[in-house]
């Protein structure tokens, strides 16, 4: 229905920013990570971690990525979850990116 292979969520919801029951349009890149924060109102932060290989020392080093995404109404989640993310239209200065399910 938004475009990639994912269980709609069994709540509705009247936020215009879901993409499931509101208007905004995803598209771009998918991530999945973990949430370390979900202190803000709507927010919540997705760290991922990637390895990163360094030529000079033939080695790999961690890196790690945060990501602020908009949390729908219709979707619950807690620190410590996994979820998938979606890119979608700027929604504030920080925000590009909508939680678009829990895994």
């Amino acid at each position: 229905m938004i475009g990639i292979d994912v269980e709609e969520p069994k709540e509705t919801c009247n936020d215009p920013h879901c993409p499931f029951h509101g208007h905004l349009k995803v598209r771009g890149i998918i991530i999945k990570g973990r949430v370390v924060s979900a202190d803000a109102q709507q927010t919540v932060v997705v760290e991922r971690e990637r390895l990163h290989y360094v030529p000079k020392y033939e080695r790999y080093e961690k890196r790690t990525g945060r990501y602020p995404a908009h949390l729908p109404s219709c979707i619950t989640v807690e620190k410590g979850d996994e979820v998938i993310i979606m890119e979608c239209r700027p929604l504030s200065k920080t925000k590009h990116f909508v939680v678009v399910a829990k895994q």
